[in-house]
C-alpha cells in the first residue's frame, strides 16, 4: 500500500521575507507606550533628511510639530500616509504647524520616495533607532506568526513650547491627517 507524503508542501510561497532589524547598541525595545506621553517634552533629536543636510527639534522651537513614524518608504499605507499629510500640508501652515515623517529608510531611499510621489513634507532618517527608541516606536511587531523589531506608526503633536500635546499610537492611516489637522488647529 502506498503511503501519502509527509513533510512540506510543494506550493511556492509568495511572501517575501522582511529583514529581521535589531535596535542600536543591541538593546531590547521598548516596551509599547515607553514614549512621551502627553504633557512632557518631547525628546531632542537632530537627524539627516531628504535633500541633504539635517532637521531638529530646535528647528521648531515657537511653532507646532507633526512629528509622525511610519514603518518603510513607498510601501502602500506608508505611501498613502506621506501622500495625505503632503496634501494637507497648506492647511498646516495655515495652524502654524510643520510635518516630519521619519522612519529607519536610508536617506537615499528618501530621496526617491519624496520625489516618486511628489511629496511636499520633510522625511527624516533614523538608521540607528536612538530617536525612534527615545519616542518608544521601534518595539517588537509580528507578521505571519514571525516576531522582529520595527516601527510602529505613531504620530506626536508637539505644541509650540517643545511638550507633547497629543499622541496617535498605533495609527489607522484612513482619516488620519485630517484628524491630526483638526488637533493641530485646536492647539
Amino acid at each position: 500500500m502506498a503511503r501519502k507524503q509527509q513533510g512540506k508542501s510543494t506550493r511556492k510561497k509568495t511572501m517575501q521575507k522582511l529583514p529581521v532589524q535589531k535596535p542600536s547598541g543591541g538593546k531590547k525595545a521598548r516596551s509599547p507606550g515607553a514614549g512621551p506621553s502627553p504633557g512632557a517634552k518631547a525628546p531632542a533629536f537632530s537627524l539627516p533628511q531628504d535633500g541633504g543636510g539635517t532637521v531638529s527639534l530646535a528647528d521648531f522651537a515657537g511653532r507646532k510639530l507633526v512629528l509622525y513614524f511610519y514603518p518603510r518608504a513607498d510601501t502602500s499605507g506608508c505611501t498613502k500616509e506621506a501622500i495625505d499629510f503632503s496634501r494637507l500640508r497648506g492647511d498646516f501652515g495655515r495652524a502654524d504647524a510643520e510635518i516630519v515623517g521619519v522612519s529607519a529608510d536610508p536617506v537615499p531611499a528618501l530621496d526617491k520616495f519624496k520625489a516618486k510621489h511628489k511629496l511636499a513634507i520633510a522625511l527624516a532618517s533614523d538608521e540607528n533607532h536612538r530617536m525612534l527608541e527615545a519616542y518608544g516606536v521601534w518595539q517588537e511587531k509580528s507578521l505571519y506568526g514571525r516576531k522582529f523589531l520595527g516601527i510602529v506608526r505613531t504620530t506626536f503633536l508637539i505644541g509650540p513650547d517643545g511638550r507633547v500635546a497629543k499622541v496617535w499610537p498605533k495609527v489607522s492611516v484612513d482619516g488620519h491627517a485630517a484628524e491630526v489637522l483638526a488637533a493641530a488647529k485646536a492647539l
